[in-house]
């Protein structure tokens, strides 16, 4: 089975399973990020992860916090911070979006997967609202009876 050409070009380095969970996921956006050259030779070895990962808007900028980055292996004396705030790169229009929606109340930016694109490094920004108690209850549920009624069509056929 061959890749396309979009597939080849996406490689995913991290995933936060986490945020689809704990979150309604209203709205995503791509954005670059700031990185140091260690930093991606790292990511390269496949060594990120966006656990309790956030995002937060200041003075008019998107900044990623909580990103934890291995420092690389083969580092000779340069190195990075592994947990630092890292500068997302968002179009201007894209950013003022974003200040009028997490105004409201309980609407945050979370990012949701980190991948190569073209030999870049991206961030799937997601605008999202916590969900509480009862409505994550209420996804588990709904995944287990969509598991019950696939294994049931399964049996059925074999």
């Amino acid at each position: 089975m061959a890749k396309t050409a979009r597939e080849e070009a996406q490689k995913n380095i991290a995933e936060n399973r986490k945020a689809f969970h704990d979150y309604h996921i209203i709205e995503t956006f791509e954005a670059g990020i700031v990185l140091v050259g260690t930093e991606v030779k790292s990511i390269r070895e496949g060594s990120a992860n966006l656990r309790d990962s956030f995002a937060r808007l200041e003075d008019g900028q998107v900044w990623l916090y909580n990103v934890h980055i291995n420092a690389y292996s083969h580092r000779g004396y340069s190195d990075h911070e592994p947990t630092r705030k890292r500068k997302l790169l968002l179009h201007r229009q894209e950013i003022r979006k974003l200040i009028g929606k997490t105004v409201e109340k309980g609407m945050t930016l979370v990012p949701t997967r980190l991948y190569f694109k073209n030999g870049h490094v991206k961030v799937a920004l997601a605008l999202a609202k916590g969900k509480q108690t009862h409505d994550k209850r209420e996804t588990i549920k709904r995944r287990e009876a969509d598991r019950e009624t696939r294994a049931a069509v399964k049996e059925r056929r074999g």
